[in-house]
């Protein structure tokens, strides 16, 4: 059970509950400070406040006065009207995301709706109800309008939700739970939608995945220098230490303990070879800095998943309710965009160490890593699927947090595009993954030709794992096969686990 209290929660508790299932509750005093913000709303009406999303329109409609009696129809209103969202629905990972992220906030005590609304949206977290999101349709100011609406309406008996994978309507879902629609109170229907949950939900989910990937490539780079006979010599402790990006030194810590006690390493120390290609030796550097652009992504989204981002926000301690402009995805759209930037050079890297073992000029190894070249193919478009991802990442890279649009009559005359640019960055890292894959694909092939000589001790631990599911190649095969089954290994974390049970934890 993760407790929610509005001000701790981690990228690793959204995790548990997003993917694992893990209920969630509130803390007592997360309570106390959800009663006293609706208790500071519901005195500003009572003395006749005009309220913005309280008692007036919203946006540019903001200087139109609700009348006291249509409130609640205000906001039922602004959720039907918001439910604009286009194209696939986000992952039920990605939506329990949403739902824990919305409920943590409102947990923080700053935005004024009442504790049964919180209560409603836990409840269907913890019973396993997941509301129909699409994807697109968000600009990522005045939050993620779109997507939050679609996920609200099914609280008030509206839209849609998948119920152990059933669709349902709406109100159907919620009996299925053993729910009743709930009716939507003063600023509730607005408290609903104002915020970035959306895009840091999916943004939190990518980051876990991608801080997994940058151990992976280690290894698989790693696997590649063995292959490849390369030299451990950039690595070394001193060339780092001249240049201290943290990154870097961690990178260079991990290939000495996966390359220990290497016998390919030891079989040509003494070769005419002085420099390898960068794609190997500047891998300290390039490895290295993405890990230093994930440290400050982690930083954003970890305050992000714990900020208050609806308006107006309500500050019960004052007896204040203020508008502002916390609901503007900025900073959550640049980490995201440069997330994606660093993601996109780890697989541009891999690609070209692929090259490297197919490329006979730059090994010792056959041709396109067979020995019947011509009548096989060998690994020849593993390099060629492999250069298409990187390509294609390279245009996905392209920061969404750098374009705007006004909408709402030019009221809303900025914004940041950051659910875009969430969206971006986790098909930038699955399409790293099978980068990835391919790579060790064929150094483990190249490793093969170079039996009985033993790679470093974490290199062999993953040797034998991929030997477990994908055999060595002897003549063409449907390579997408072997590819998939080593994107299982990846994706599941039996590779690191298997590494890291014989060479201790990466950095």
């Amino acid at each position: 059970m993760i407790e929610l209290d509005g001000l701790n929660l981690t990228p690793e508790d959204v995790y548990k509950v997003a993917v694992d299932g893990e209920e969630v509750s509130l803390a007592k005093a997360a309570v106390k400070r959800i009663n006293a913000s609706r208790a500071c709303i519901e005195k500003a009406i009572t003395e006749g406040k005009h309220i913005y999303g309280v008692n007036t329109g919203f946006g540019a409609l903001s200087n139109v006065v609700i009348d006291s009696s249509q409130i609640e129809q205000l906001q039922e209103n602004l959720i039907r009207s918001h439910c604009t969202g286009v194209g696939d629905p986000f992952s039920e990972p990605e939506v329990r995301a949403m739902m824990v992220l919305r409920a943590n906030f409102f947990a923080r005590g700053n935005s004024g709706v009442r504790l049964a609304l919180v209560q409603v949206l836990i409840d269907l977290l913890n019973n396993r109800v997941h509301p129909v999101v699409p994807q697109k349709g968000s600009v990522g100011a005045s939050g993620d309008l779109a997507p939050l609406a679609h996920l609200a309406s099914v609280l008030i008996g509206e839209g849609e939700a998948f119920c152990e994978g059933v669709r349902l309507p709406g109100r159907e879902a919620l009996k299925w739970a053993g729910l009743e629609p709930i009716r939507l109170k003063a600023k509730e229907g607005l408290g609903m939608i104002n915020g970035t949950q959306t895009m840091t939900a999916v943004g939190v989910l990518a980051l876990l995945k991608a801080e997994r990937l940058v151990r992976i490539a280690d290894i698989v780079g790693a696997a590649t220098l063995d292959a490849l006979r390369g030299t451990l010599t950039a690595f070394d402790p001193d060339i780092q230490a001249v240049r201290p990006h943290p990154g870097q030194m961690e990178v260079s810590k991990n290939f000495h303990k996966l390359m220990k006690d290497s016998e390919i390493t030891v079989s040509h120390k003494d070769c005419p070879r002085i420099q390898d290609a960068y794609s190997l030796r500047c891998i300290p550097q390039v490895h290295g800095a993405v890990r230093d652009v994930l440290r400050y992504v982690r930083n954003v989204l970890t305050i992000e998943i714990n900020a208050a981002t609806d308006n107006p926000l309500v500050f019960p301690e004052k007896d204040k309710v203020e508008s502002g402009g916390n609901f503007h995805g900025e900073p959550v759209a640049f980490a995201l965009d440069f997330m994606g930037i660093a993601m996109s050079e780890l697989g541009g890297i891999s690609e070209r160490r692929i090259e490297k073992l197919l490329n006979p000029v730059f090994s010792d190894l056959p041709p396109f890593l067979t020995d019947k070249g011509g009548l096989h193919s060998g690994l020849m478009m593993i390099q060629v699927s492999a250069a298409s991802l990187a390509s294609e990442n390279k245009i996905l890279a392209s920061p969404a947090s750098v374009d705007s649009i006004p909408t709402s009559s030019d009221k809303e005359d900025h914004v940041s595009m950051g659910t875009t640019a969430a969206r971006k960055v986790h098909e930038i890292i699955e399409n790293v993954e099978h980068i990835l894959a391919m790579e060790i694909l064929a150094s483990t092939q190249g490793l093969y030709f170079l039996e009985p000589m033993k790679p470093g001790i974490g290199i062999q631990a993953a040797y034998r794992l991929i030997r477990e599911v994908v055999p060595p190649i002897e003549a063409d095969r449907r390579y997408h096969e072997d590819i998939r089954a080593i994107r299982g290994l990846i994706e599941s974390g039996r590779i690191l686990k298997a590494v890291e049970k014989v060479c201790g934890p990466l950095s």
